[in-house]
C-alpha cells in the first residue's frame, strides 16, 4: 500500500478539521486538560498494593518495612489523584470552576487536595469490606483452594476491588474518574458495576462474566450473584419534554443473604427482594419478593428418544 501522496494528506486534514466546528459536541480543545485515563489506572494499581500489601507488585514486604512502602505509596497516591482529581472538578464541575484564571485555579487545587485525602481515609474500613468479600468468596466457593488463590485470580474480587475504590470517589461527586475505573474494570473482568451502586460486606460474584448492577441498585450484606445476573432498570422515565429524568432509583434492592443464580434478571427501583430469598436461573423478575422466598422457573420437561 501506497502512502496518502501529499495533497491527499492536507485535503483529508481540512475534511476532518472542518467537521470540528460542525459537531462540536465531540470536541474538547482549548479547555483544561481532561483525566489521564492511563494514570487513573496506575493509581488503581497502586492502590491495590494499599489494599493487599505483599500481593500486588511489591512481594517482599515485611513487618519491618511496610510503613516507609505505604507510606511512599500513599504520598504519591495523594499528589497524582489530587492532579486528576482537578482535572476533573475542571472538566465538569461548576462554570465557575471552569473559568481559567490564577486564583480559580488554587481554588480547584485545594477542593482536589482535600478531596483526595478524604478519599484516603476511606481505605482502613475499605480493607474491612474486601476482607469481608474475601471471606465470603472462600467460603461460598468449594474449588477456592486458598484466600491467596481468591485474591491473585478471581474476577469477582478484582470487580469489588475496585468497585469500591470508584464508589467511595463517586460518593465524594468526583466526576469521570469513578466510570473511568469501572469502565477499565469492566473490560478486565467481564462484571459491569456502576461506581454509584451501593454494595454491603461479604460479597461475593461467582465466575462473574455478563455481570451487570445499575447505578441505583442496593445490595445488604453477605449477598452472592453468580454470571449473567443483571441487575437493571425496568424503563427510564421521561420529562413532558422527552429528556430522560435523572437521579431517580431505577434499580433494585437486594436485602441480606439474597443468592441470585446465573441468567437471572431482576429489574426496577421498586423491586426489593427480600433478606434470604433466593432467585432461581433464569428467572426475569420485576416484583418485590418477600423474605424467604425461592423464585424458579418451572422446569420445562426434558425428552428422550433413541437417536438414529
Amino acid at each position: 500500500m501506497s502512502a496518502l501522496g501529499k495533497q491527499q494528506l492536507e485535503q483529508l486534514v481540512r475534511d476532518v478539521v472542518a467537521t470540528y466546528a460542525d459537531i462540536d459536541t465531540i470536541n474538547h480543545l482549548g479547555n483544561e486538560p481532561l483525566p489521564d485515563t492511563a494514570q487513573v489506572i496506575a493509581i488503581a494499581e497502586d492502590l491495590k498494593q494499599v489494599l493487599f500489601p505483599g500481593y500486588h507488585r511489591n512481594r517482599t514486604l515485611r513487618a519491618d518495612n511496610v510503613d516507609l512502602h505505604i507510606g511512599r505509596l500513599l504520598d504519591g497516591i495523594h499528589v497524582r489523584l489530587t492532579e486528576q482529581i482537578a482535572r476533573a472538578f475542571r472538566a465538569q464541575g461548576a462554570p465557575s470552576l471552569r473559568v481559567v484564571s490564577e486564583q480559580n485555579d488554587v481554588a480547584v487545587s485545594v477542593r482536589a487536595s482535600i478531596a483526595a485525602e478524604l478519599f484516603l481515609k476511606t481505605l482502613p474500613n475499605m480493607r474491612r469490606l474486601l476482607a469481608s468479600d474475601i471471606a465470603a468468596a472462600y467460603a461460598g466457593d468449594p474449588a477456592a483452594t486458598s484466600k491467596d488463590e481468591i485474591i491473585f485470580c478471581y474476577p469477582g474480587i478484582d470487580a469489588i476491588t475496585v468497585h469500591r475504590i470508584a464508589h467511595a470517589l463517586y460518593r465524594l461527586d468526583i466526576p469521570l474518574i469513578p466510570r473511568v475505573l469501572s469502565e477499565w474494570s469492566h473490560g478486565r473482568t467481564g462484571i459491569d458495576i456502576h461506581p454509584g451502586a451501593t454494595i454491603g460486606p461479604s460479597f461475593f460474584i461467582d465466575h462473574g462474566t455478563g455481570v451487570v448492577i445499575g447505578e441505583t441498585c442496593e445490595i445488604g450484606s453477605g449477598v452472592t450473584i453468580y454470571q449473567s445476573v443483571t441487575l437493571g432498570a425496568w424503563s427510564f422515565p421521561r420529562d413532558e419534554d422527552g429528556n430522560l429524568i435523572r437521579g431517580q432509583k431505577r434499580h433494585p434492592t437486594l436485602e441480606d443473604d439474597v443468592v441470585v443464580y446465573s441468567n437471572a434478571t431482576v429489574l426496577g427501583g421498586t423491586t426489593v427482594v427480600g433478606k434470604g430469598s433466593s432467585i432461581g436461573a433464569g428467572v426475569s423478575l420485576s416484583r418485590s419478593v418477600p423474605p424467604n422466598t425461592r423464585v424458579t422457573v418451572e422446569r420445562p420437561q426434558l425428552r428422550f428418544r433413541e437417536a438414529g
